[in-house]
């Protein structure tokens, strides 16, 4: 049997980013980079939604945001 269990994440606005780095500079996890010098990236791999990014963000178009996932119950 499966439990939903919530966790954190950053999603960042893309369209809107202005690829100004600061959510790199304070990620403690490095789980945001600068794509293509035109927008940040969040690896959800690694990104533990604490919220720094999103206090940093000059743009405010970083949100930190409730996401499902399933994990297997013993």
């Amino acid at each position: 049997m499966a439990s939903i269990r919530k966790k954190r994440k950053a999603f960042v606005e893309q369209a809107d980013c202005v690829a100004c780095g600061c959510c790199v500079k304070v990620c403690p996890l490095e789980a945001i980079r600068i794509i293509s010098g035109i927008m940040a990236q969040v690896d959800m791999g690694k990104c533990v939604g604490c919220g720094k990014c999103a206090k940093e963000c000059p743009a405010s178009v970083i949100t930190v945001r409730e996401v499902e996932h399933e994990k297997a119950m013993v």
